[in-house]
């Protein structure tokens, strides 16, 4: 067994987003000894990716909102395929978060009178995202970074983790990973790990995420015999970037619409209007004027229709382009210059200003952005306890990305940074409470260390491919087969391009030495997606029906029966399989606020 160091803890928090941090600050809080690993370097998450603002119902800009408002949004947006619980302790907690953060030392934006300032967002009956500008990610990320910093909180950073370490009753009691630049391994012991290392973007060809993002928190639950839910939904965010070609993915946020900024396909037309869907139809606005009369004085709820649920904006664009009314380099436009003066854009916008100026040479306050849909978010992840986040494997918990449940068939922009702080907290509050009630200090198997080393430096000693050369098959696969339309007959054809990935994968050869070879990184991270691609198409195989971010060509429309139940997917001696469970039963008191709204 190669050599490696060894640190023991009560709790370990794999991932350094803001779920983590929040996960971190909270479990040491309650007195565990606690240490956060990050892939990457601390302050370098995908939590910077969301920009628009934090959804929570605080009111300031709508007395007339709440929690119970915010939980029907969500449900809503999700589907109604969330699981209830989750998004009610959301809707309910996500106030006090954002306000606990104001006391850590965020700077959010502010309404004349010096509250909270909130805005607009796809989805949500009212203005209720508490933005720091177009920078609400990383104020969020900077903030816990702080917090966690004060309180003497270890961090890792650039360590990468391979597999969860388990005892023989199956409970998680530590992790094996490796130091990027070194390669020297590294155990952690621990009483219980949370899992908060979001992010799976990396499997498909065109992603705002960014290289951490390969579905390592999914695959080490998966591994270690966790139940994922719902892989089958991912969010194609409706607008990244399209040009240059080397910008392609980078995300422009929603804030761009929720400020005023309009869809256009080559012929100028503002064509979200000949996309309103049903559901939706009695509180969007179905003409130019009256949207525009609604970002002018908001007296009523007859939104613009720029401002539905990404997944129906994102499959608007989709049919726009696929009809040959796109833009010169395969997206739509979407136009702010027309629609606000120059210095509200900079004031309001200042990195969508400075990322289209240096990126793609287009100065917004003029002229209009090239965008279309970027894998951007997965609503599905590892199955959790709502209250606890507690897995299906003992000492096992997860937040953030990684969690699924929360967010349905569709998130809402705005509630992953509310999921985040949310369950955050409790994460960490219920691994400290698991942890601390164990005697005595976490052990691992040095058997088990072993057999995962070994694993980990196959790479090094077999001929076979390039894992670039795979990486490359991996995402053209997931881009064209199981995109944002997906069919029976494609999703076949990508379970059985995956058997073949599968083996090419276990083949793959590295040559050189373990000190930063980005070649053997990419070798073990193929394992994760690989993973990740093979829940996401199973689940996308079962859910004949076309609901929130799962939409199936063959089956429009949504399916009563398959609204009831999640696609579960396990890992059992080394196969995946997918199975239908009901979704836990809403309590007739919350039923009413869906007849109500009706």
């Amino acid at each position: 067994m190669p050599e490696h160091e060894t640190h023991s803890l009560d709790v370990l928090i794999i991932g350094a987003g803001g779920a983590g941090l929040r996960a971190a600050v909270e479990s040491s809080a309650a007195g565990a000894r606690t240490a956060i690993v990050t892939k990457s370097l601390l302050g370098k998450a995908h939590t910077v990716m969301a920009e628009g603002g934090v959804a929570a119902a605080l009111g300031n800009v709508w007395p007339e909102d709440n929690w119970k408002v915010h939980f029907r949004d969500t449900m809503r947006g999700g589907k109604m395929l969330n699981n209830w619980r989750m998004a009610q302790l959301h809707a309910q907690e996500a106030p006090d978060r954002v306000l606990e953060l104001e006391e850590w030392g965020a700077v959010f934006d502010r309404t004349a009178d010096g509250r909270i300032l909130q805005r607009d967002f796809g989805g949500h009956r009212y203005a209720r995202l508490a933005h720091v500008g177009d920078r609400t990610g990383l104020e969020l990320l900077r903030t816990c970074q702080q917090r966690a910093v004060s309180l003497g909180i270890e961090v890792y950073m650039e360590c990468k983790i391979v597999r969860l370490l388990q005892d023989s009753s199956g409970a998680v009691n530590g992790a094996v990973g490796f130091w990027r630049e070194s390669g020297t391994f590294v155990v952690f012991a621990a009483k219980s790990v949370v899992i908060a290392a979001g992010g799976v973007g990396k499997t498909w060809k065109f992603t705002s995420n960014s290289w951490e993002g390969t579905g390592d928190g999914h695959a080490l639950a998966l591994w270690a015999g966790a139940d994922m839910l719902d892989m089958e939904c991912v969010q194609f965010h409706p607008t990244g970037m399209v040009w240059p070609p080397s910008a392609r993915g980078i995300l422009v946020t929603e804030g761009v619409r929720g400020d005023g900024g309009v869809l256009r396909n080559s012929t100028g037309e503002r064509f979200m209007f000949n996309y309103i869907p049903d559901f939706y139809a009695k509180e969007t606005a179905d003409s130019i004027e009256e949207a525009d009369q609604w970002y002018e004085n908001k007296t009523d709820f007859r939104r613009p229709p720029e401002l539905l649920p990404r997944d129906e904006v994102a499959r608007s664009i989709n049919s726009e382009v696929k009809a040959g009314r796109g833009s010169p380099h395969g997206g739509v436009f979407l136009d702010i210059a027309s629609r606000r003066s120059a210095e509200y854009i900079r004031r309001r916008l200042p990195s969508m200003y400075h990322q289209f100026k240096e990126l793609a040479d287009v100065d917004i306050t003029v002229e209009p952005m090239e965008i279309g849909p970027t894998c951007h978010y997965i609503m599905g992840g590892i199955r959790v306890d709502a209250d606890t986040t507690a897995t299906t494997v003992p000492g096992l918990y997860a937040a953030g990305e990684a969690a699924g449940g929360m967010h349905g068939a569709n998130r809402l922009g705005g509630n992953s940074l509310s999921d985040l702080l949310v369950f955050g907290r409790r994460a960490g509050q219920h691994a400290a409470e698991h942890a601390l009630g164990r005697t005595g200090d976490a052990t691992v198997d040095p058997a088990q260390v072993g057999s995962v080393t070994d694993h980990a430096l196959a790479p090094f000693s077999r001929e076979g491919e390039n894992p670039y050369a795979v990486h490359h098959s991996l995402q053209e696969t997931m881009q064209s087969l199981v995109g944002i339309i997906r069919t029976e007959s494609e999703l076949v054809e990508a379970r059985d391009a995956l058997d073949e990935l599968d083996a090419r994968a276990a083949s793959t050869s590295v040559e050189g030495h373990r000190q930063f070879n980005p070649g053997w990184h990419l070798s073990l991270d193929l394992e994760s997606m690989l993973a990740v691609a093979r829940c996401t198409t199973l689940g996308a195989i079962e859910r004949k029906e076309s609901r929130g971010g799962h939409t199936r060509d063959d089956y429009p429309g949504p399916s009563a029966e398959l609204g009831k139940v999640n696609m579960v997917t396990r890992m059992r001696d080394g196969a995946v399989s997918v199975s239908r469970e009901p979704l836990p039963e809403m309590p007739d008191e919350l039923k009413t606020l869906f007849e109500e709204a009706h």
